[in-house]
């Protein structure tokens, strides 16, 4: 009998999980430890696959409210998430796990482009795969290609690593008072605009009876016990 409860996993990280304590940028040994948190997973026999944001390095929507043409600051967002997933891979295989970076946007000398039936074969040989650059499109965050994709390769659940341990009625970090909630419907998230993931993200997810599960990936751990079948940060389903 396999020791996990979830066989095929997406694992949605924001690009500000990447920074630690740093004000922008990557925090090498961030980005070491949540490969080896991914390893720990992966070692278990889960399929893993991954979507990164690219908000550490540049946030196409702050740009585009400072004057930019919001297509091209997504576009530019899009790389920073290719900058991210690469990172990530290096330290995945230097772990010893075999890594595929897959782009929406075609560029093939860094990452393969992105064709559903490869990605899945991928997991099927025992690969982590990354998926970068979102949707490919302007318009769409990674939340939304984080559930797209969670989709497309019949993943069991969406694992949104962030930096506090679920979702609050109001943000933890400013509001002491604040109330963590130990799961939640689809339609309350819309309906109350509560910040799990975007409304197009939520709304697919909900069209698709596709669970989401809120978590801190900044405690050690967290992603094999959630894993094994641990009730650990926000379900949302």
């Amino acid at each position: 009998m396999p020791e996990y409860k979830y066989n095929r996993i997406l694992l949605k990280l924001s690009g500000e999980a990447l920074m630690g304590s740093k004000e922008f940028g990557v925090d090498t040994s961030v980005i070491n430890s949540i490969a080896q948190e991914i390893k720990d997973v992966h070692n278990l026999g889960v399929q893993v696959a991954v979507v990164i944001g690219g908000g550490n390095i540049f946030r196409g929507v702050s740009a585009s409210a400072k004057g930019m043409d919001r297509a091209t600051a997504d576009y530019v967002g899009m790389l920073a998430t290719v900058i991210n997933s690469l990172m990530l891979q290096d330290a995945l295989e230097k772990n010893g796990v075999f890594t595929r970076v897959i782009s929406a946007i075609e560029m093939k000398e860094l990452a393969e482009p992105y064709i559903r039936r490869r990605a899945v074969r991928h997991l099927e040989k025992g690969r982590v795969i990354i998926f970068a650059a979102g949707t490919g499109n302007p318009y769409f965050t990674t939340d939304t290609a984080a559930s797209l994709r969670a989709m497309e390769i019949h993943a069991d659940v969406i694992l949104k690593g962030t930096k506090v341990d679920g979702v609050y009625d109001r943000d933890p970090m400013k509001e002491k008072d604040a109330v963590k909630y130990e799961s939640l419907k689809f339609i309350d998230v819309l309906k109350d605009g509560l910040k799990v993931m975007d409304s197009t993200a939520i709304s697919l997810c909900m069209d698709n009876s596709l669970p989401i599960i809120v978590f801190s990936i900044k405690e050690p751990g967290n992603l094999v016990r959630i894993v094994k079948g641990e009730r650990i940060g926000t379900l949302v389903s």
